[in-house]
């Protein structure tokens, strides 16, 4: 995506990997579904090369990297699909809510 700024033309980067991560998620959640082993890892080789990508390159929202990092790949979906109202999960170690 390109954006028009004071300073000039620039491409948009993070916007460019959100699109790659969101059909990964899609494909992995529906080969879980379907019990395709071979999807499966292909999709999660897939999304942990998009969170190197993101992290040297400084693409990814940090609550995105978050989910990712920890293979919460149900709430990086709901990231990228716009929605605030993501549950609290067990993360850092802290016991989940009954």
């Amino acid at each position: 995506m390109l954006k028009v700024s004071n300073s000039g033309i620039s491409l948009n980067t993070s916007t460019a990997i959100e699109p790659q991560i969101k059909a990964a998620v899609i494909s992995l959640l529906d080969a879980i579904k379907r019990a395709d082993g071979k999807v499966i890892a292909s999709e999660m080789e897939r999304l942990d090369q998009c969170l190197t990508r993101g992290r040297q390159e400084g693409l990814l929202h940090p609550q995105l990297e978050h989910f990712l990092q920890n293979r919460s790949y149900a709430k990086a979906l709901m990231f990228l699909g716009g929605e605030t109202d993501i549950p609290a999960g067990a993360c850092g170690g802290r016991k989940a809510r009954s």
